[in-house]
């Protein structure tokens, strides 16, 4: 059985669009289930009031870079207090499809300073226990995108998703922070993600 079977645990699924972040998200849910653990596996942007503005600006027009940041930071904080902190503290396993190194990530590519946003989120925010970063190129994450049958949408532009991978990767050297090579397999990613977990 896995090291966190008695504790509760936060664990954050990040990467650029196309990289397979739900499917990881989803096979850790059922895994620890099988386990006999209770989890919580949520997306962010969320469906709460400021998530769905997010969702909808990223079809519509997108927001301008400070109402962005200013929503992303409000869903997030909501996200925190209505969810993740009591199923922490109900030592839940909580599985995030998205957390703050996207907000990092994907406003840092719009100019503000990566920095001065994980500041920001961590005054409120738990830092995960673990991070799983899935990185892939752009070429092959857009090219996923587009085979099932997406189109890229503003959050998607190759620019901006280069840019937003190399944030995401300035992260590995925090000691929480896992890279898992996406181009590798659905279950190839899983059982990676499993060994660091187990030890």
């Amino acid at each position: 059985m896995t090291a966190i079977s008695e504790n509760s645990c936060l664990i954050a699924i990040e990467g650029i669009d196309g990289a397979g972040k739900t499917t990881l998200v989803n096979m850790l849910k059922a895994y620890f289930e099988s386990l006999g653990r209770e989890v919580v596996s949520r997306p962010e942007p969320t469906n709460g009031k400021w998530g769905i503005k997010l969702r909808e600006s990223a079809k519509s027009g997108r927001l301008s870079p400070e109402e962005e940041l200013e929503y992303f930071l409000k869903d997030r904080q909501e996200h925190v207090e209505t969810v993740i902190a009591p199923a922490l503290r109900a030592s839940n396993i909580v599985i995030l499809d998205r957390y703050y190194f996207s907000t990092m990530a994907y406003q840092g590519a719009r100019g503000f300073d990566p920095d001065d946003i994980r500041a920001k989120n961590e005054a409120f925010a738990p830092v995960p226990d673990f991070l799983f970063i899935l990185d892939l190129d752009v070429e092959k994450a857009l090219g996923r995108i587009s085979s099932r049958g997406d189109k890229a949408n503003h959050f998607e532009k190759s620019d901006a998703l280069q840019k937003s991978r190399e944030i995401f990767l300035s992260l590995a050297s925090e000691p929480f922070v896992y890279i898992l090579d996406a181009r590798q397999s659905e279950r190839e990613v899983f059982d990676e993600a499993i060994s660091i977990l187990d030890k």
